[in-house]
């Protein structure tokens, strides 16, 4: 509540207000179809791997998103008064920071989902040590919020979210070598890098997102920026959790095998999967200790395994990131000396998240 009342203050004290919107009334068409396109391409990415990469339900449920997705540029192009006006994205600058914190939120999302699980199934650890864990990561964001708005502000936005993506990709790679029997001492080195690296892009998209649009579309362009962030979370959360139970349904057989345990009929095996997948062991009453050992050491290496293959993915991403980081530039540099800039509540929104 205090940080709340001090957010409130400033606020009235700082915040300028915009020209009022014309706007009379909701783009309800065009809600509708942009929240089908994300739910069948969310729900196809989630279920594709259960249905069958190839299946008919997966192909549907990625054509019917394809499909939504073409029916909503279209009403966007001819609504008087749309939900998303694509004259936004005529800015290149603009599109490349929505894309960038899509990429962005794709790979924080994704490393938070599975360490989760990873300190928490594989370790042992409860609720509130995991977060002890996670929280060089976190103090990073904050105090790196205010160190990259100043290097934004002296040297534009291309190196600094270049270099922070980097960053970000060097931790991810870091933590894609874990073992089921890693310390999690040596998680912290990469949290760090991590935390480093992504403060730079959450303050620096915000101020090229924002301050590229036109000011009557300022608004507009902080809800797409809020948006993208929600994709990027769902997209890496989705996309990664299918890397991980791919992983999982091609080595659990085979190690299970291999390690000489009891055969698991069909049902068994799914839900040895589903277990596995988030870093829990599927042992069962009334075994002995060394079948039960046996169990726990497969499920992990198998677990840690499609961790590792996912954060090499998101870091893979994080590296296409830096690359797409080049193409922002300052708002002045297109000629927008009089929008309003949102460095100054970059430093805000990076808390929040972090929070």
């Amino acid at each position: 509540m205090p940080v709340g009342l001090v957010a409130l203050t400033v606020g009235l004290l700082v915040l300028r207000e915009t020209p009022p919107s014309a706007a009379r009334s909701f783009d309800v068409p065009g809600i509708l179809l942009l929240s089908a396109t994300l739910f069948l391409l969310v729900w196809g990415l989630i279920k594709g791997s259960s249905y069958g990469w190839g299946s008919d339900r997966t192909i549907a449920f990625f054509a019917g998103s394809v499909v939504a997705a073409a029916l909503f540029i279209f009403r966007e192009r001819r609504a008087r008064q749309p939900l998303l006006p694509l004259r936004l994205f005529r800015s290149v600058a603009l599109s490349a920071g929505t894309v960038l914190v899509v990429l962005l939120m794709f790979a924080l999302f994704g490393a938070m989902f599975f360490m989760t699980f990873y300190l928490e199934n594989v370790h042992g650890y409860d609720p509130v040590k995991t977060g002890l864990w996670l929280l060089p990561m976190t103090a990073m964001l904050i105090v790196g919020s205010p160190i990259s708005g100043w290097l934004l502000t002296k040297l534009g936005p291309r190196i600094p979210l270049c270099a922070g993506m980097i960053l970000a990709a060097v931790g991810l790679f870091g933590l894609s070598r874990l073992t089921a029997g890693s310390d999690p001492a040596s998680t912290i080195v990469w949290f760090v890098l991590l935390g480093l690296g992504l403060s730079p892009v959450i303050v620096g998209a915000t101020d090229v997102i924002v301050g590229n649009a036109a000011v009557e579309l300022a608004g507009v362009a902080s809800g797409l920026q809020s948006t993208a962030m929600q994709v990027g979370g769902t997209l890496g959360t989705a996309i990664l959790g299918s890397i991980m139970s791919a992983r999982v349904s091609s080595l659990l057989p085979v190690q299970w095998a291999a390690a000489h345990l009891p055969a698991l009929t069909g049902t068994q095996l799914t839900e040895a999967k589903s277990l596995v997948a988030v870093g829990a062991a599927p042992v069962q009453p009334g075994l002995s200790a060394q079948v039960a050992a046996s169990i726990t050491r497969v499920s992990h290496d198998v677990f840690t395994s499609g961790m590792n293959t996912a954060f090499l993915a998101a870091a893979i991403v994080a590296l296409a990131g830096a690359g797409l980081a080049l193409l922002t530039r300052r708002p002045e540099e297109q000629g927008r000396e009089d929008a309003p800039s949102a460095g100054a509540a970059a430093p805000a929104q990076a808390a929040k998240l972090a929070s």
